[in-house]
């Protein structure tokens, strides 16, 4: 609080602050208003906790759904794969089943006796053969 000028002598006057009700209150009034900033920051620091609980469990749902989304991506790859296996090997086995049927009837076990039939299939069979051989190199490599 100022101290009022001495009008008279153009000095101050000193009144002190303990007598002063105006200043009590404020002080008072200061106490109250530093509690509930006290409790504010005890409010804030709970808050921040429990943030960065949820932050660092949506970071961990998060990473579990990238690491599924891999683990699907690979299995994709491996249908797809297997798929294609799957169709390379089905048609080598019509390949062979053809082969088979065309040495049967190249056979003089399955035959008649007719001569030129025989050739003719003798003839597919070799084709055949020659057929599932470029087959099986085209696989090794």
């Amino acid at each position: 609080m100022e101290s009022p000028l001495d009008e008279e002598d153009g000095t101050f006057t000193n009144i002190s602050l303990a007598d002063d009700p105006v200043y009590h209150s404020r002080k008072r009034s200061s106490k109250v208003e530093r509690a509930p900033a006290t409790m504010m920051n005890a409010d804030m620091d709970a808050v921040e906790a429990e943030n960065q609980v949820e932050l660092e469990e949506k970071t961990r749902l998060i990473n579990q759904v990238l690491e599924l989304q891999h683990t699907l991506e690979d299995l994709s790859a491996r249908v797809d794969a297997v798929k294609e296996e799957n169709l390379k090997l089905k048609s080598e086995n019509q390949v062979l089943g053809q082969y088979i049927e065309n040495l049967m009837s190249a056979s003089s076990v399955f035959q008649t006796t007719d001569t030129k039939s025989k050739r003719k299939s003798w003839k597919k069979a070799i084709q055949l053969e020659a057929h599932v051989l470029s087959i099986k190199k085209h696989n090794e490599n």
